[in-house]
């Protein structure tokens, strides 16, 4: 069986939608302020009259393509293409104004093939030992992983104030309240209003607060950065990148690493890697850092490609997204009645290693797309922020209202744009909200089947929840970690 699952993936139509959704996804990334999870919301909706296998093919050949796109941007004008680029941006503009963005962009594409062949092997090895524990998991454990999720997504996204990332995932658990309750049909802030009965979708949430919010806030910023004439030579010598190899092992280990904490994001892993292989770094190395350094590009793109293969084991083993991009996919998922977590091998057969299979192709798919598609992207950088950005709003329409043919959902869509914009510029991080609308369900039903349990057992049953009891110390010390941060700014 795996291995006709295996096969199923060289079927001619799902190639071409790899490749489709690779060459979409470096295009994407490349341009300046469309971020990989912008991609990914956006084009959920279009999803949704795909079969189950081409939908996964076409969403992780965009979230392959579009985390190396950002590099392109990034090395050649100075702009990164999504955050995460940041760091490939402070060392590959210096060697591109030395004349050696070809090298520089060679390097990123390489650190990025490397960084998904960790990050997939990795996955691949640790999923049954989380699966194996994950089935162990009841309803309070359940519940307890969900807000575990939603408090270090806040705390991961929030710097020092954890607290701002703990009040957007409270308001994404209240977002999520809304409608019939699903235990005893009880109406919950519906106001008589019978839009509201089924609640909220979670998909034009995620559009607005990645889309439209990305779109209000990049709008007025128009900038211009001079475009190299000539990239010279793609490669480095392997005798040169050789030496990086394990730099590129280690800095897998830690975006793969970074990519199972929910919320972390490529952005955490990238400027993680960069700061540990800045300090790790021989002298004569060392002394590069900042001004043009190729191992510096391979610590950034290595870590923040191999967090697509950890952001998917929390995401398949335990149903919470590992980042907003991961949410996304979750979300299409979701659409094809697929429910993810720890009974997803006995539910759907065959899907994970169908999910692993498609990486692993998108992978190969990525390494020859990025050298194909270079020059048309450094073309793309002269449309202005001004005319491209505008035209990305019929696509969050579509998206929005595609996902359940609901016109009500659109105006869900643009009133989440205009509260994530809010959010942004009072620096309160949109993702908590995204993972609170879609694990606030999930809380909210195991706490109250768990409480059912408790309510007929004795004290004892509740320390004999030695999972439970593991998951209980784990979420106070992630909020003892953040009253402590607070309690120090």
């Amino acid at each position: 069986m795996i291995y006709e699952t295996l096969l199923s993936v060289f079927q001619p139509f799902l190639l071409l939608i790899i490749i489709t959704g690779v060459s979409l996804g470096i295009i994407w990334g490349a341009l300046p302020g469309l971020s990989t999870t912008m991609a990914m919301a956006l084009l959920i909706g279009f999803t949704s009259t795909m079969s189950q296998d081409v939908a996964i093919c076409f969403m992780l050949g965009v979230y392959t393509g579009s985390v190396f796109g950002g590099a392109i941007s990034a090395i050649l004008i100075n702009i990164p293409g999504t955050p995460d680029a940041v760091p490939t941006m402070i060392e590959g503009h210096a060697l591109a104004k030395k004349g050696e963005a070809g090298t520089a962009l060679g390097t990123s594409i390489f650190g990025s093939f490397i960084g998904n062949w960790v990050g997939i092997l990795l996955l691949i090895f640790l999923m049954p030992f989380l699966i194996a524990i994950a089935l162990k998991f009841k309803s309070w454990e359940m519940f307890l992983l969900a807000i575990i999720g939603i408090s270090v997504c806040g705390t991961m996204c929030s710097g020092e104030l954890p607290i701002k990332g703990w009040i957007v995932g409270f308001i994404g658990i209240l977002i999520a309240m809304v409608g019939i309750d699903p235990i005893y049909g009880v109406e919950r802030y519906t106001f008589d209003n019978p839009n509201l009965y089924d609640g909220f979708s979670y998909i034009p949430i995620l559009i607005g607060l990645f889309g439209i919010c990305e779109i209000i806030k990049t709008l007025p910023n128009e900038e211009k950065s001079p475009i190299p004439k000539s990239i010279g030579k793609l490669f480095l010598p392997f005798s040169i990148l050789k030496k990086y190899i394990f730099t590129a092992f280690r800095s897998g280990l830690i975006g793969t690493f970074i990519g199972a904490l929910p919320g972390a994001g490529a952005n955490v892993a990238s400027f993680l890697s960069y700061d540990i292989g800045r300090k790790q770094a021989s002298k004569s190395e060392k002394d590069k850092w900042g001004k043009g350094s190729y191992e510096a590009i391979v610590c950034a793109e290595v870590a923040n490609n191999a967090n697509i293969g950890g952001s998917m084991l929390p995401t398949l083993a335990l149903g919470i997204p590992g980042n907003a991009a991961a949410a996304a996919l979750l979300a299409a998922l979701t659409m094809k009645n697929v429910v993810v977590g720890p009974t997803i091998e006995i539910d759907h057969p065959g899907l994970v290693y169908f999910i692993y299979a498609v990486l692993l192709v998108a992978n190969f798919f990525m390494y020859a797309m990025a050298i194909a598609l270079i020059k048309p992207c450094i073309k793309l950088f002269s449309l202005s922020r001004g005319l491209l950005l505008p035209l990305i709003i019929p696509v969050c329409i579509l998206g929005a209202y595609a996902a359940r043919l609901n016109l009500s959902d659109l105006w869900v869509m643009f009133y989440a744009g205009i509260f994530g914009y809010f959010l942004t510029m009072s620096k309160y991080p949109t993702a908590p909200a995204v993972l609170g609308v879609i694990l606030g369900p999930m809380a909210d039903e195991n706490l109250r089947r768990s409480l059912m349990i408790f309510s007929e057992k004795n004290i004892s049953y509740f320390f004999e929840q030695y999972i439970g009891l593991i998951l209980l110390l784990i979420l106070i010390c992630v909020i003892y970690d953040g009253i402590k941060r607070l309690r120090v700014n």
